[in-house]
């Protein structure tokens, strides 16, 4: 193969700055796949029984995938240019602020997130994703992340619409170290002290790290941080044992079986807090629009005071075009009708082969972005698109609660 960086710069310059991506396919073991990928039925096993059926779909993603018996590129894009395939981190490597803009190269050295859909027929465990300090002891990152279920993928909810979050106040430690201590026992009862809210489509989430939540079986646009660190809460979901394995695997080995410690990991008034909602939940709220095109935040607010990251819904209507400028790189993913983006072309899938190519998504770099890039609707529906973004990219991003006017 050619020399990424090489490659990189050409792809750049037949693509006004943008990289045109690979669709990125992550199984997991323990989770049965919602089959509202777009993914041909016959795919849904491609990678094998073995690996797990794939319910996930990762965007501009420089992070690989923790799934045991994974190989070392899963989970990361690929830039396809003139025949030629490389990771999307490699050209970040080789390229640095060129790619993803001189404040995240300083301050990172790497695309610190990414983003991803997951679709599954049921619920997950009841989970938290351990803070950058306790990543750091298993040299890892921690992982705050944010949710928002699209429209086009939801026509249909699944069997559980609804994600648990938290714990209910009054909740004691010593109640959740029952819990753990009861895993091998069956249902470990942890959702007995958890609250569940109903999903709807066209809403979202924002979920600091040390927080408990069981996401529902909403195909969920996820912009997060860039790791797959998590611990595992509950015993049993649907019936399925979960491996208590997976509650350990990114704590310290000697804290294995301290049930003290597991419980003292999560982010206690975070978990109780009576005014989850209010705290957390996030509906679209318009950051700019004009004749035939609006964009809507989707995804806003900080974490630990910090906005790391962010995301917006565009909306262009048939025979429109709009230039949008942002401060900052971003992954882009087309959810419904056709048209171009700077050079390339967009084209939503129907259904996708494992492994084949497609034209509904791109990695848009910083120059670009700053200097706007075009979007044209060339098709006969709106054309909309997800596009998330790194740490400070967008200082004008709205607070939680701003939907409420």
């Amino acid at each position: 193969m050619a020399n990424v960086a090489q490659l990189a710069i050409s792809a750049l310059s037949e693509g006004g700055g943008i990289f045109r991506l690979a669709p990125t396919w992550v199984p997991r073991s323990f989770l049965q796949p919602g089959r509202r990928l777009k993914l041909h039925p016959a795919d849904y096993y491609a990678l094998g029984m073995d690996r797990g059926g794939i319910d996930e779909r990762w965007f501009g993603s420089t992070t690989p995938a923790a799934n045991e018996g994974a190989p070392p590129d899963e989970g990361l894009s690929y830039i396809v240019h003139q025949g030629e395939r490389f990771t999307l981190r490699d050209a970040i490597e080789d390229l640095g602020a060129d790619i993803i803009g001189d404040h995240i190269h300083q301050t990172y050295g790497r695309w610190p997130v990414y983003s991803k859909f997951f679709d599954n027929m049921g619920p997950i465990p009841h989970h938290m994703h351990q803070s950058a300090e306790q990543a750091k002891l298993v040299g890892q990152e921690g992982k705050p992340e944010s949710y928002y279920f699209p429209p086009q993928l939801n026509a249909i909810g699944n069997n559980f619409p609804y994600t648990f979050f938290g714990l209910e106040p009054g909740t004691t430690r010593q109640d959740v170290i029952d819990c753990l201590a009861n895993w091998n026992k069956g249902d470990n009862g942890i959702l007995d002290l958890s609250r569940a809210y109903r999903l709807k489509p066209g809403t979202g989430w924002l979920v600091p790290p040390c927080v408990l939540h069981a996401p529902g079986s909403l195909v969920t646009y996820e912009p997060q941080w860039g790791s797959d660190v998590f611990g595992m809460y509950q015993s049993l979901v649907e019936g399925r044992p979960v491996p208590r394995s997976l509650l350990t695997k990114d704590f310290p080995e000697d804290k294995h079986d301290d049930l003290e410690y597991l419980v003292d990991a999560l982010d206690w008034e975070g978990n109780v807090n009576p005014n989850f909602k209010d705290s957390h939940y996030l509906e679209p709220i318009v950051a700019a629009e004009d004749d035939g095109w609006v964009d809507r935040w989707i995804v806003y607010g900080t974490v630990g005071g910090k906005q790391l990251f962010t995301a917006k819904e565009l909306t262009v209507e048939p025979g429109a075009k709009c230039t949008i400028s942002d401060g900052g790189a971003y992954g882009w993913i087309t959810m419904q009708g056709e048209g171009r983006i700077g050079n390339l072309r967009l084209q939503t899938p129907a259904m996708i082969r494992f492994g084949q190519m497609t034209e509904d998504e791109v990695f848009v770099t910083a120059r670009a972005a700053a200097e706007g890039v075009q979007i044209e609707n060339t098709g006969t529906e709106p054309l909309v698109s997800l596009r998330y973004f790194g740490p400070d990219a967008q200082p004008d991003a709205p607070e939680v609660g701003a939907h409420k006017g």
